[in-house]
């Protein structure tokens, strides 16, 4: 049962830019039927979970697109991912799983530094994480500019939560796993529904050591799993690749990963 969302509509135009809430005449908090892009909070039960969302252009409905950070929090780079997620025809919403977590309650941006925001991570509750994921593909569903088909994609410790989520909500379309290991209960690959998609480099040996595993699950439960694996790029090459020289492998792997995940995005798109 989807749990009850209160939704409140954030301005805030890059990740971990500052929020005001947004009001309209009567002083009441924007509702879930702005479709708002920037950031939001999404609260169901004690917990607010923030969440930046970029929209597409046109009114819809559009398919949407869960897009979950890396080890150390939210950060203008996952932003940027989201944005062009959103380019290709999807509303992508990339949440804030550090959310509340900080000190004093803050989140990713609040932590001391991006070491203590891995740390952060490291302390996360696999319950929270996951229901947080929920509250968000539950939220990009009942958006009036949604069709409804909610994806999911993640880098690094997000690609092992979106291997995660894949199989703890066996209705989701497509999930786009960059360079993140696949659950250690073979039993739970049975749950999958969505196609998976594999990125990986080729010299990130701990991560590709689990590809096997995945794939010999995945077949016996008969689900879709394809993996690619990128010669010479190492863990990180979709962020490492955009700072990279032209010729260095993480540009390569990048440019040739971006290339093959917008053609994913328009044969799921609906």
């Amino acid at each position: 049962m989807k749990k009850t969302l209160i939704l409140t509509a954030l301005f805030a135009f890059a990740c971990g830019g500052s929020e005001d809430a947004q009001t309209d005449d009567t002083g009441s908090q924007a509702s879930a039927d702005a479709s708002p892009s920037g950031w939001v909070e999404i609260t169901y039960g004690e917990r607010t979970l923030h969440a930046y969302v970029a929209q597409p252009e046109g009114e819809g409905p559009h398919p949407a697109m869960i897009v979950i950070h890396q080890n150390r929090g939210s950060s203008d780079w996952v932003g940027t991912v989201a944005d062009r997620v959103a380019e290709a025809g999807y509303i992508a919403l990339a949440p804030d799983l550090l959310s509340g977590m900080a000190p004093g309650g803050g989140n990713t941006a609040d932590f001391a530094d991006s070491d203590a925001a891995r740390t952060g991570i490291g302390a996360l509750e696999q319950d929270q994480v996951t229901a947080d994921l929920n509250a968000a593909a539950d939220y990009l569903a009942g958006l009036p500019n949604s069709s409804g088909s909610v994806s999911v994609s993640g880098f690094c410790w997000g690609g092992r939560q979106t291997f995660a989520f894949a199989a703890n909500r066996p209705d989701l379309e497509a999930a786009y796993v960059f360079y993140g290991t696949g659950p250690g209960d073979a039993d739970a690959y049975a749950n999958i529904g969505a196609d998976v998609y594999g990125f990986y480099g080729g010299e990130d040996n701990r991560v590709n050591s689990t590809i096997e595993a995945s794939t010999e699950a995945l077949s016996a439960a008969g689900k879709m799993y394809d993996p690619v694996i990128y010669d010479g790029a190492g863990h990180g090459f979709m962020s490492r690749g955009e700072t990279a020289e032209e010729g260095d492998a993480n540009r390569a792997a990048m440019e040739a990963a971006w290339d093959r995940w917008n053609a994913l995005l328009t044969q799921h798109r609906r």
